[in-house]
């Protein structure tokens, strides 16, 4: 990346604060409809968690291990990923290679292998569990009524009478403030058969008794019915792919710049200062940085509504993750490895969760050589060790890491067996890495946790309460993951470009058949 300590215009249509997918999307899409955009971000690649690095001969994602919607064609209402890509003209800039099996869970007496596609991830469930047939396509028929629904919701919620909407979204008033492991109980008997269905509750960052079920059944069903991605060349790929839609449409990316604060003048934004004391001013600013810092730091709380600074100070930040790089020359394609695999030490994931700081319960690991090579020498895999930390766990994660590393490693070696003899390379993240590297908040990994309280209209809307400020990523609606702030980059886009309709803004943006067309 090309560095400027300044922005190259005193003046834009727009600045984004933040290089994360979510800000990327906004940005590019609204240069891609004409204007002026500016984005800036503090570290030296955009990217935020889906940013990657290098360390000797290997290439490691930071915390992107899969993506949904990235094909071409794909269930009604999905592949958003790809279309904003191609809407961009840079889809021809990522190769996304589809991860089939899914995910392997690994429990007490159990190992289940889940394959890609809705049909196959049902039918390997009931394989396992033929008595709760029933009850598993009822729990999967709630997942796809709740996609289709949530879909729609967004442009016709507010619009609407009580009657009607309980027509339309009939799925989504029942289920809006229900957690996963209660549809579970609704449904199905075995406890063993609730904690498999419940295996990707880290992918949310809260368990079954705490997590919003809408928010894991469009989770779910974006992965099974879109299929499960690896971007090759790691995820840096898709937010380099994002940049380049931004700067072919006219926009800029500034690097290593900090934004100090959001200026405010007659009660709404006019732009930034940058830390080197740059001014650049803006009608429209994006924040794509972390709710609280925004609102607090670069805004400043005397210029938003007091019940607003209420609410923000209420929510809940999600959980981080304390995460092993690791490369190793064991054949792990030999040993039958998947892309992903989550060993379990029970089928309790609420103790799995509570543990959280303590033993360590519970841990995934993501081989993405399977699926790309390139990531390391021939005869190499690269292998993340992932589980999820609360900030707080440590007191100081400086003397600490080196310790809980080493117990990930011995449970990974526990589970495949030659891998310490084979380790050529460990590298540890801890919660203070990822605020370090971020400004999350507590290094937080979903922005706002993902609990029936602080999904759909309770968590924070895209348009701020300050005129000339709006939001995109994380910490803002839809929520988490990379088809999160994706969405969340589109929504934004359509809303400041005044489109009524997803439809109608998907439709002007492919009508423009080269950039600021």
């Amino acid at each position: 990346m090309r560095f400027h300590r300044e922005s190259r215009q005193e003046a834009y249509d727009a600045i984004v604060v933040g290089g994360g997918v979510g800000g990327l999307s906004a940005g590019a899409l609204l240069a891609r409809g004409g204007r002026r955009v500016l984005v800036v971000e503090r570290h030296d690649r955009p990217g935020g968690y889906a940013h990657a690095f290098r360390r000797r001969r290997y290439r490691f994602d930071s915390a992107v291990h899969v993506v949904g919607g990235c094909a071409p064609t794909s269930f009604d209402g999905g592949g958003l990923v790809h279309r904003v890509l191609r809407v961009l003209g840079v889809d021809d800039l990522c190769t996304f290679e589809r991860v089939d099996p899914f995910y392997t869970a690994v429990y007490p007496d159990l190992a289940l292998c889940v394959p890609s596609g809705l049909e196959e991830f049902v039918d390997a469930h009931v394989r396992c569990f033929p008595r709760e047939e029933k009850g598993i396509r009822q729990v999967v028929q709630l997942c796809l009524d709740l996609r289709l629904e949530t879909q729609r919701a967004p442009e016709l919620l507010f619009e609407l009478d009580f009657g009607r909407m309980r027509r339309l979204f009939p799925t989504l008033l029942r289920y809006h403030r229900t957690t996963l492991a209660s549809v579970l109980d609704e449904h199905l008997q075995d406890p063993r058969l609730k904690a498999v269905l419940a295996t990707l509750w880290p992918y949310l960052g809260l368990p079954p008794s705490r997590v919003s079920f809408v928010y894991w059944a469009t989770m779910l069903t974006s992965y099974a019915l879109d299929g499960a991605y690896y971007c090759k060349g790691t995820f840096q790929k898709l937010a380099d792919a994002l940049v380049a839609g931004l700067e072919r449409a006219g926009g800029e990316l500034l690097l290593k710049s900090t934004v100090r604060r959001i200026e405010v003048r007659d009660g709404r934004a006019r732009g930034v200062v940058l830390e080197n004391g740059q001014r650049i001013s803006a009608p429209l600013v994006i924040s794509n940085a972390d709710a609280r810092q925004t609102f607090e730091e670069l805004v400043g709380v005397e210029h938003l509504p007091a019940a607003f600074v209420r609410e923000l100070r209420r929510m809940r930040p999600s959980i981080s993750a304390f995460v092993v790089y690791t490369a190793t020359r064991l054949d792990l394609r030999a040993l039958g490895a998947s892309h992903e695999t989550f060993f379990y030490r029970s089928f309790d994931h609420e103790r799995h969760y509570s543990g959280l700081g303590g033993e360590v319960e519970w841990l995934s690991v993501t081989v993405p050589t399977l699926y790309d090579p390139s990531l390391a020498p021939p005869g190499e895999h690269v292998l993340t060790v992932t589980t999820l930390m609360p900030y707080d766990a440590s007191s100081s994660w400086r003397h600490e890491k080196d310790r809980l590393a080493e117990r990930l490693l011995r449970e990974v070696d526990a589970r495949l067996p030659g891998y310490r003899d084979g380790l050529v390379f460990a590298e540890a993240a801890t919660p203070r890495t990822m605020e370090r590297y971020t400004r999350n908040r507590d290094g937080a990994i979903y922005g706002f946790e993902l609990s029936p309280e602080q999904v759909g209209p309770t968590r924070l809307a895209n348009q701020s309460p300050l005129p000339g400020l709006v939001l995109a990523g994380h910490w803002t609606r839809p929520g988490g993951g990379i088809y999160g702030v994706v969405t969340s980059g589109f929504q934004t886009a359509r809303m400041v470009e005044g489109f009524p309709s997803a439809a109608a803004y998907w439709q002007a943006l492919e009508r423009r058949q080269t950039p600021g067309a």
